[in-house]
């Protein structure tokens, strides 16, 4: 291989480049064994991975399905942007629900809703069943896939068939997985409502999110157990898109765009951290040490450095 560079090359890029053609790795003596491995790290200062691996933020890589997919294994998905701020919100909207130790802001319906409305959720998140609580958030009941499934009346009252709040088996806050599990099978159910002593709805565990919780051990998860999910965003987008992604619990945002060291990247980073200081926000791509600081200087959380060899 001709390593050979013109002296003319700027001091800022590297004079070999090497890719996975011109590199063979031989493994020598080691003292770790496969399962002391430890794949972990840190993709903000705040958010760490299991397993070092993100979807790009590309439409037609990463939408729910996949970043549910790769958080279940460790990593985590960006949702890409192209396409409206609610369809971007609704993909973020679907991980975040999908699974959790207890879903502490599950889907309701109000006793004034008919079998249509309940239908359109179950097919919208892909639920079994919902709780049905007053506007100030008293249980009353629950309606399931089997309650909906032959009912031709898609007008008839989500009451009509609801098993009504007293035939219900619940359970007080603060209750342990393995204690939920163990309620689910006696009474051979499969979603436990979470109650206060009001008998307002606190939160639902389900005998599949504690299933996934045994089959998926290692998944990227937040501090409320719910599955991570990235989203990427543009610097020449307001704010608006911005906060409504930060209300659906987005873990994390990155300022998606081929040339990081750029003014408006730089501008558009501080602008959302001045206005969102919580929310993790990766901006990129850059190539070069000054960039780097740039962007962290203005606010960045972690930068996202892109760089190949060339043809």
């Amino acid at each position: 291989m001709d390593t050979r560079t013109s002296d003319a090359m700027p001091p800022k890029f590297s004079k070999v480049a090497l890719t996975f053609d011109d590199v063979s790795l031989i493994p020598g003596e080691s003292d770790v064994l496969p399962d002391e491995v430890d794949t972990s790290t840190w993709l903000t200062r705040n958010i760490r991975l299991n397993i070092p691996v993100s979807s790009a933020a590309m439409d037609t890589v990463t939408e729910a399905e996949l970043a549910i997919a790769i958080a279940r294994e460790g990593g985590i998905g960006f949702i890409h942007y192209n396409c409206a701020g609610e369809e971007q919100v609704s993909e973020v909207d679907k991980v975040k629900r999908s699974e959790s130790g207890m879903i502490v802001d599950p889907i309701t319906l109000t006793p004034d809703k008919k079998v249509h409305d309940a239908l359109n959720l179950t097919a919208r998140y892909r639920i079994g069943g919902i709780p049905i609580v007053t506007k100030d958030g008293h249980l009353v009941g629950m309606i399931t896939n089997r309650d909906l499934k032959y009912e031709e009346d898609p007008d008839l009252p989500v009451t009509e068939l609801m098993t009504p709040s007293e035939q219900l088996v619940t359970a007080s806050p603060g209750i342990t997985l393995e204690k939920a599990k163990q309620i689910l099978h006696q009474i051979r159910k499969e979603k436990l409502p979470i109650v206060d002593e009001k008998f307002r709805l606190c939160g639902l565990i389900t005998i599949k999110d504690i299933d996934k919780v045994q089959k998926y051990p290692l998944a990227c998860k937040d501090e409320s157990g719910r599955l991570r999910v990235g989203a990427a965003i543009s610097p020449s987008w307001g704010l608006d898109r911005v906060a409504m992604l930060v209300e659906a619990d987005v873990d994390v945002l990155a300022i998606d765009t081929a040339h990081g060291h750029h003014q408006r990247v730089i501008s558009a980073t501080g602008r959302i951290k001045s206005e969102f200081p919580h929310v993790e926000l990766i901006a990129g791509n850059v190539t070069t040490a000054e960039a780097t600081r740039q962007l962290i200087d203005a606010g960045a959380d972690a930068v996202k450095v892109g760089m190949g060899p060339g043809s």
